[in-house]
């Protein structure tokens, strides 16, 4: 109980993953990192949370069963898609496309945020795995856009410098 009560306070308003992204943007090695993995967050977050939950209106497990006990404070936005997962599964994979050996970490990491969701009853099964799967999409779909702009603008660098 006291595990998975920390480990999902690590997802609370994915400061853990902003504070990832904020540490990355201080550093010139890795900024472009850090600001694909913020921009990351920011789409799971405005299409999760601020869209899909509040279009579906998926009411939580503890809300249908009050009885069972909770160990953390009952959430008050929607349960579809959880928010945990999606912004843990979008800082895991932006961390993985950076470095893998820091990503299988960060996957760990989010998997085990994911999982304490199931556990403390604040989400469906299929909340988390939906929410897990757009978070590693709209990773893959930022890192994939903006590596297409990048290689536009190089050709176009190219181009007029003949």
């Amino acid at each position: 109980d006291f595990l998975f009560s920390h480990i999902t306070a690590l997802g609370d308003n994915g400061i853990f993953w902003i504070s990832i992204g904020v540490l990355l943007l201080c550093t010139r090695k890795y900024r472009r990192y850090g600001i694909l993995l913020l921009l990351s967050l920011l789409a799971a977050f405005l299409l999760g949370n601020i869209m899909l939950k509040n279009l579906v209106e998926r009411s939580r497990p503890c809300w249908i069963y009050p009885e069972v006990g909770l160990l953390i404070r009952i959430p008050r936005d929607y349960s579809f898609p959880s928010g945990h997962s999606m912004v843990g599964f979008a800082g895991a994979t932006a961390v993985w496309k950076m470095n893998k050996g820091w990503g299988v970490a960060a996957l760990i990491l989010a998997g085990s945020i994911a999982f304490s969701r199931l556990y403390l009853f604040v989400h469906w099964p299929s909340d988390v795995l939906i929410g897990s799967i757009i978070g590693i999409l709209l990773a893959i779909l930022i890192f994939e856009i903006e590596n297409r702009v990048r290689t536009g603008k190089e050709k176009l660098e190219r181009y007029e410098n003949v």
